[in-house]
């Protein structure tokens, strides 16, 4: 899989999915929370499918 999700993007997607476990394990916002699951996923990988279907690459460029 080719990396498609650059460095802020990650911090972003693994604060977001940090919370939403957290505030789903703490009840306050039901089992959807959970959800948060995808976007730490796909932070640790580096990857989003998502990115990929709709042509998006949060990544620098490499240079040359």
């Amino acid at each position: 899989m080719k990396t498609n999700v650059g460095t802020l993007d990650r911090a972003l997607r693994i604060v977001g999915g940090l919370a939403l476990i957290a505030l789903a394990f703490a009840g306050t916002i039901g089992p959807w929370g959970y959800i948060g699951i995808l976007p730490l996923a796909t932070a640790l990988v580096g990857s989003c499918p998502a990115y990929t279907l709709l042509g998006v690459d949060t990544c620098p460029t490499p240079r040359r």
